[in-house]
């Protein structure tokens, strides 16, 4: 397997989302790669494999499974995006004051976010948002710190005419799953994709003969693997660790807020109707 996203996602991206299951030794390749990033522009693949302690053929398996025909090409890609990344850098600085510092790393992130998608296909993301329109029943699935995007899609879902469910308890979650049935759907939130709570309901949702959606972080997690259809959403220039340690799903957040916007546009007049409705109850609810 190699990337099948966007042929102009940069080569941390790629990374972040194929490393954690590249074979060991091109994983060892890649993991350097994205810490001496610019180093790596000026190696040749053998100086790379020597400072690496791996073999040449085995620099190249890497690169192949990143997307890139060849060593050369790769090194293009990353001199293109170094020179992005130090016009973003020069743009945003700090003032050496608290404010300051959260002021530069927002704006950092924000800079980041145009390849967050860069792992998607037009393919995937159309079969997602149908099969949500089609689906005789949607469960939502999370777990850990997914909890409140699946709370979050499911209610967005409800209010946009979409009757969605979610349930907390682990064991109840694949109850649910093993009762969908053929031309049901489960939405599976993961950003490790590897929570194990999360992986029984989709197998379980699966055994039932549900289609199987999952927004996740990583392109050959266990959750891709399971689901059939995935979006994967590369933590910005992070790693798997970092997944784990700071777990952050402002860039699941954004997606999900916008997949609802594509939803309700697929959906037509249902969707705006419902919306409106859902506006008419939040309008009676508040008070001057």
């Amino acid at each position: 397997m190699t990337w099948h996203g966007a042929s102009d996602a940069p080569p941390s991206a790629r990374i972040v989302s194929l490393a954690p299951s590249l074979q060991r030794t091109e994983r060892r390749v890649a993991e350097f790669i994205l810490t001496d990033r610019s180093g790596t522009v000026e190696r040749t693949a053998q100086e790379l494999a020597d400072a690496v302690g791996v073999g040449r053929t085995t620099v190249i398996r890497a690169v192949q499974s990143l997307g890139y025909e060849g060593y050369p090409q790769l090194r293009v890609a990353l001199a293109q995006e170094l020179a992005m990344q130090q016009s973003s850098d020069a743009e945003v600085g700090s003032d050496g004051s608290m404010l300051g510092t959260l002021r530069a790393r927002v704006a950092r992130f924000g800079s980041e976010l145009s390849h967050a998608m860069a792992a998607m296909t037009d393919e995937s993301l159309l079969a997602f948002i149908e099969t949500l329109d089609t689906a005789q029943r949607v469960l939502v699935v999370a777990n850990g710190l997914s909890v409140p995007l699946g709370l979050d899609l499911m209610l967005r879902l409800n209010s946009a005419g979409r009757p969605t469910e979610q349930i907390v308890d682990a064991i109840s979650q694949q109850i649910s799953a093993r009762q969908l049935g053929e031309g049901s759907a489960c939405v599976a939130f993961s950003g490790s994709g590897a929570n194990r709570a999360t992986l029984d309901a989709m197998r379980a949702a699966k055994e039932s003969g549900a289609t199987v959606l999952t927004i996740t972080s990583f392109a050959r997690s266990a959750a891709a693997e399971l689901a059939d259809i995935a979006l994967v959403v590369p933590p910005a220039n992070e790693s798997f660790r970092h997944e784990l340690t700071h777990t952050s799903r402002a860039v699941h957040m954004l997606l999900t807020e916008q997949l609802i916007e594509l939803f309700i546009e697929h959906r037509g007049d249902r969707a705006r109707d419902a919306r409106a409705a859902s506006l008419s109850v939040l309008g009676s609810a508040l008070q001057e």
